[in-house]
């Protein structure tokens, strides 16, 4: 299988096992489709090499059921690969529906609990992936401090892989990020009326 092969050689002094198997942490930004289902796919082949995984599923709501999340679950209980820890951040809303609540005080202190928790699972190095799907939101809107964020994520112990997805990813986030993708849209059914469906947006 095709390994790939580096533009440049830093001069780091660090072996090429060191510099292959350094933690990484990857940014799914933009406003086209597929963030959150790309870091689900790299958590599929996370699970086939045995690796722990934890998700954090922040901002949307609690009752929501990504078709990820059964998929993940039922082949962490197989016990033919990684395990699989799946955390929702309570009644959360996704982007299109914010604004059209009052009060927003309750979903900002769900999404401070759940970085929290991050927090003491990178610490306790729990996860050799994690998944922060949709994090970069509450970076957006301030709930989260961003540069906690990226002294957190510098400063992880171990070799934890973090990949966090949501459009408006900050501008410093991105450049503490080893690997950003912006997914641009070109066209999407919804510009045309269409409302999504089973097995494509859930």
């Amino acid at each position: 299988m095709p390994q790939g092969q580096p533009v440049s050689v830093p001069d780091d002094g660090l072996t090429t096992r060191q510099r292959r198997n350094r933690p990484l942490l990857f940014v799914h930004t933009g406003i086209g489709k597929g963030k959150s289902t790309a870091a689900f796919g790299l958590a599929l082949r996370a699970w086939n090499q045995g690796w722990p995984i934890g998700v954090f599923q922040f901002v949307k709501s609690a009752k929501w059921k990504v078709g990820e999340e059964n998929a993940l679950k039922v082949l962490g209980a197989s016990g033919e690969g990684g395990s699989v820890a799946w955390h929702k951040m309570g009644e959360g809303w996704s982007w299109v529906q914010r604004g059209l609540h009052g009060d927003n005080s309750d979903n900002e202190e769900k999404a401070r609990e759940g970085w929290e928790q991050v927090k003491r699972d990178l610490a306790a190095e729990t996860y050799k992936l994690y998944v922060l799907d949709e994090f970069a939101y509450p970076m957006h809107w301030g709930w989260i401090d961003t540069d906690e964020v990226v002294e957190v994520m510098r400063d992880r112990p171990g070799t934890q892989h973090v990949v966090i997805t949501g459009r408006n990813a900050p501008r410093k986030l991105i450049e503490a990020a080893d690997l950003v993708t912006d997914m641009s849209k070109v066209k999407h059914p919804m510009d045309a009326g269409q409302k999504g469906q089973r097995g494509i947006e859930w």
